[in-house]
């Protein structure tokens, strides 16, 4: 079988197209699809279509190599293997919607059935457990009249990345998880990503189903870990001279855990670990298993958000008025799903507390939410001028370089809440009262005050 050197790629967002910069850095053809006509526009002028650090330097590097088309069908019949990265919302039991993956396969079905020679189907947006079998195999089989494994490949190959490191995390992966109809497929893959990736990764091939579980178990885990840690950190700060990174750094060296998301914070959030946590529940109930774990994991990660709004009120004073630091669920990203600081700015709003806030990437997505009801600051140094109490909710690494003097810039004791303990160096500032997350920490003031105002 030919090896895999031109390859289309259906949907060019936050995944989709690094991954198509990524593979085109190797020199292999890539025909970027979408909808979007802006998007396709970016890509053809190597121009990144969507916020990611390194994709504008990626697409550079791979002029010549990489293009875009709105035309799904032509793509079909240009490459030899076309991945499939499309939205899948989640709907409200918890399961993927197969809309947008289904409407790709109904053209890729129809240009399978010109082609001679053979072709791989790759899904890489994450879907529910039964999906390939039940929903997407059927439908490129009746449209196209072939069968896969014989036919066509088909594949279920999801990533493990996070955005604002989506380039590093695709070309370092420590895992390549490839769900196979066939031998033939799964071999074609695995060749592609060895003459793509920096590392070379465990390859762990499958049937569908046993891939499909996979990627929910392996989010579900991660997200199971991180709220252990967050356990441990709201434990730390009830006890005298604990420090939660003393503890996990400990316990992350015992070669059964790992250090890895093992920082005891605040709730996890992003499009990804909320959503896939919920779908491991919802598929559990379907099969009548109870997922003890998965729905504790998720309850507490919500009530981490609450605490979290709850603790910042409690430490403000009548008048006082709170400066949010970081407003994307994470550094290197302007997405805000299930952001701790989306809900944290909600809950004081309600609760009639003035906000001022700042993040370097994720401010036109906050303000399309909050919009004027919030005081939105052009730099972090005036967020803080503003404020009273600042709150550190993403570690940017431009909080690190702010000047000694922008804490205080008029002489007024500020109350700093750094949820990462990301800026220790602060703790010795004469006009800063530093309170780390995750350590033994003071009391915080009584609210009546505030209630009254509120």
């Amino acid at each position: 079988m030919e090896k895999l050197s031109r390859v289309s790629i259906v949907g060019l967002g936050k995944l989709g197209a690094p991954m198509a910069a990524a593979i085109a850095s190797k020199g292999i053809q890539v025909i970027g699809v979408d909808l979007d006509d802006n998007k396709v526009a970016a890509i053809n002028r190597l121009a990144a279509p969507v916020y990611e650090p390194g994709l504008s330097e990626l697409l550079q590097k791979s002029a010549g190599y990489v293009s875009a088309t709105t035309d799904l069908y032509q793509a079909v019949l240009d490459s030899q293997a076309t991945f499939i990265v499309v939205a899948t919302p989640s709907q409200p039991d918890g399961h993927f919607s197969l809309e947008y993956v289904l409407k790709a396969c109904q053209v890729i079905g129809e240009a399978l059935k010109k082609k001679d020679a053979w072709h791989t189907v790759v899904v890489t947006s994450t879907v529910s457990p039964l999906s390939m079998d039940r929903h997407i195999r059927p439908t490129l089989e009746s449209i196209s009249g072939k069968t896969a494994g014989k036919d066509f490949g088909l594949a279920y190959n999801p990533e493990f990345i996070a955005l604002g490191t989506v380039i590093r995390d695709f070309l370092n992966p420590d895992l390549i998880l490839i769900g196979e109809s066939d031998k033939t497929t799964g071999d074609l893959l695995q060749d592609l990503y060895e003459r793509v990736l920096d590392k070379k990764p465990y390859y762990a091939r499958m049937n569908f189903v046993n891939a499909e579980l996979t990627k929910l178990a392996i989010n579900t885990f991660v997200t199971t870990k991180i709220s252990f840690a967050n356990m441990i950190a709201r434990i730390c700060e009830r006890l005298p001279e604990a420090d939660a990174d003393t503890v996990t750094t400990a316990l992350g060296m015992d070669s059964r855990i790992g250090s890895k998301y093992l920082r005891g914070a605040i709730s996890y959030g992003g499009p990804c670990f909320p959503r896939d946590n919920l779908a491991l529940i919802a598929l559990a109930r379907q099969v009548g298993i109870t997922a003890d774990i998965a729905e504790t994991t998720d309850s507490f990660n919500r009530w981490q958000n609450q605490w979290l709004a709850e603790f910042i009120y409690q430490h403000l004073t009548l008048g006082q008025k709170v400066g949010i630091l970081g407003i994307a669920y994470k550094t290197g990203s302007d997405v805000i799903t299930e952001s701790p600081a989306i809900y944290v700015m909600e809950h004081l709003l309600q609760k009639g507390i003035s906000i001022i806030a700042y993040d370097p990437a994720a401010h036109t997505n906050a303000r399309s939410i909050f919009g004027e009801n919030i005081i939105w600051a052009d730099s972090a140094a005036e967020c803080i001028a503003q404020a009273e109490v600042i709150v550190i909710l993403t570690t940017w690494p431009e909080f690190k370089n702010l000047p000694s003097n922008a804490w205080s810039p008029d002489g007024v004791i500020r109350k700093v809440i750094d949820c990462w303990r990301f800026l220790p160096e602060i703790a010795d500032h004469p006009k800063v009262d530093y309170i780390p997350l995750g350590k033994s920490v003071q009391a915080p003031v009584t609210q009546t005050s505030v209630e009254t105002s509120a």
